[in-house]
């Protein structure tokens, strides 16, 4: 019987309107948030060590609120003015309404996507002439720079947040049926704090995370997002209620998304079409 979970994300502000409240009243099941990184952004010596010159971009690719901050506080250290022109491409609607902190929300400097990679693919390809600043927190997923390059993007990374591991000397392993971790640094502070012995049935939220978790040894029974589950709280209510049945819980496997994979053969195909035909048109115009 599942009666406790650790949700590795801060507590919300409004407890009635997580997800996991209608998990724990559905369940009976005690829900205890607790943050297991601290995400910090880079000093600007840091950030200069990069040898990465901010102005010398037209765009600025956001996956994450954090990024935006520290941008924003490099470019303030720096004395750096971001021109007017300066356009904005974030990978979901939140990070895009974030950037109102720091600027005035037009539609025309700032794209968002829906938060799933090929979206965010396909808005980065519509600006295909701008050269990129991707914003990147360490340890990210390679996944997107490598299908930049693929794809021939004109893009620079830069890292401007480092996740740090927080303080666990209050998690007790054995107090948990259930761990539910977010990201690759999730696993790592979980690995450098315990032995894999000690943890419970582990949750993983992301690809990333699933595959970082198999590779330390954990035992991974429930996982998201997929076509069943599309959040975390939803693994965890069909993965309790198996558990409720009596049923026998296969571990989660790492599968190959060959959509994703197809969408970038694709991709790439696209590209480079287009630039033999523009070369073409070039050398018949001589």
């Amino acid at each position: 019987m599942i009666k406790k979970v650790l949700v590795s994300q801060p507590r919300p502000a409004v407890i009635e309107k997580s997800p996991f409240y209608e998990l724990s009243t559905k369940h009976k099941v005690e829900v205890d948030y607790k943050p297991l990184i601290r995400v910090v952004g880079v000093t600007l010596k840091e950030f200069r060590a990069q040898r990465i010159e901010i102005l010398d971009h037209t765009a600025v690719i956001f996956t994450s609120r954090t990024t935006v901050d520290s941008f924003f506080k490099i470019c303030e250290d720096a004395r750096i003015t971001v021109p007017e022109t300066m356009k904005y491409i974030c990978n979901t609607e939140a990070v895009a309404l974030y950037l109102q902190k720091y600027i005035v929300y037009r539609k025309r400097k700032i794209s968002f996507a829906d938060g799933t990679f090929t979206s965010l693919l396909e808005l980065i390809i519509k600006h295909k002439s701008e050269r990129f600043l991707l914003a990147l927190s360490e340890p990210h997923k390679p996944e997107l720079p490598e299908t930049l390059t693929k794809l021939k993007i004109n893009f620079d990374p830069v890292i401007l947040a480092r996740s740090v591991a927080a303080d666990m000397s209050d998690v007790k392993p054995a107090d948990y049926d259930v761990m539910a971790l977010y990201s690759p640094s999730d696993v790592k502070s979980v690995k450098d704090n315990f032995a894999v012995e000690q943890l419970p049935v582990i949750a993983t939220f992301g690809e990333a995370t699933l595959r970082a978790a198999l590779d330390a040894g954990m035992k991974v029974k429930a996982s998201a997002p997929s076509p069943e589950a599309p959040s975390m709280a939803k693994a965890l209510d069909l993965y309790i209620a198996k558990v409720k049945k009596g049923e026998d819980v296969a571990e989660v496997e790492v599968r190959n998304d060959e959509a994703k994979e197809e969408f970038i053969r694709t991709q790439q195909s696209k590209l480079a079409k287009k630039g033999r035909t523009r070369t073409t048109t070039a050398t018949e115009k001589k």
